[in-house]
């Protein structure tokens, strides 16, 4: 056998190892078209289209002027290729976090604004490194939302999500932002972070609870009043050619133990039924 022969062998040889190598672990590929419209689930492997994509419209949400008009203009600078933040939506539930983050991508993308949001499980942080290296190769802006973040004791997700936020190796691309919500502020439960380490547990709190000091914009959203309990109903019943009693209103809230959007939107839907009317 000639040099060239054997160094031919040797070439093909190694191209078979690589091939092999690719089919154990294949490059991410989308399985989706992502270079339009504006809402897609991250799967863990492949991204899938939401269909049917209907978010309320940002001019229904009430009692939030400040939050949604800061969310929208962190969401207008990426999709306009400016630096922006990733966002904490910290707060109550069911006052709006989540659908303030998909009414706003709504919003930009009734404008024709190039951005759209992927929905990925707070139980996929792992598999979001294969996710970058999809939506960082595509000229678009897109917001990464994960509704409801929250950790088990002992997982190691807090600190590859700060990795992620600050440029570790893991770092998001530079196209792509964290939405990310929350009921606490600090993301990370105090308990969980003072039982981490009975040696120094000074340093573990600070070390956890600095996770939601890497979001560069929080937006808190606290338990409704009574006047914004009633202005979201208000809100609701107009666009819906719907009539109310305000005490019926406050009756509604005062037997489900709270007043938030969610509950106005319940009680209006209520109101629909009772009236024999659909309502979208």
């Amino acid at each position: 056998m000639t040099d060239g022969e054997g160094s031919l062998n040797i070439g093909a040889a190694l191209q078979r190892i690589a091939d092999a190598l690719d089919r154990l672990s294949p490059l991410p590929s989308s399985s989706a078209d992502i270079s339009s419209g504006p809402a897609f689930h991250w799967t863990g492997e492949a991204i899938q289209v939401i269909e049917n994509f209907a978010p309320i419209g940002l001019d229904l949400l009430t009692g939030i002027d400040d939050q949604k008009a800061r969310l929208l203009e962190n969401s207008k600078r990426l999709a306009s290729g400016f630096a922006a933040h990733d966002v904490l939506l910290w707060g109550s539930r069911g006052m709006g976090k989540s659908a303030l983050a998909k009414s706003v991508i709504r919003e930009m993308h009734e404008t024709r604004a190039n951005i759209a949001m992927v929905e990925a499980s707070a139980d996929m942080l792992e598999t979001l490194p294969n996710l970058f290296a999809i939506l960082g190769k595509v000229d678009r802006a897109f917001v990464l939302f994960i509704d409801d973040i929250g950790f088990e004791e002992g997982s190691a997700a807090p600190r590859l999500l700060r990795s992620m936020l600050e440029g570790g190796a893991a770092a998001r691309p530079n196209n792509l932002r964290l939405y990310v919500t929350s009921n606490r502020r600090h993301i990370v439960p105090r308990h969980m972070a003072e039982q981490d380490d009975p040696i120094n547990p000074r340093d573990v709190i600070d070390d956890k609870l600095a996770l939601s000091d890497r979001f560069g914009l929080r937006l808190g959203f606290h338990a409704a009043s009574q006047e914004d309990y009633l202005a979201m109903i208000s809100r609701y019943t107009e666009v819906h050619a719907l009539e109310f009693d305000s005490e019926d209103a406050l009756l509604w809230a005062k037997q489900r133990g709270s007043r938030s959007g969610r509950v106005a939107w319940q009680y209006v839907v209520e109101l629909a039924g009772r009236a024999g009317k659909p309502i979208g």
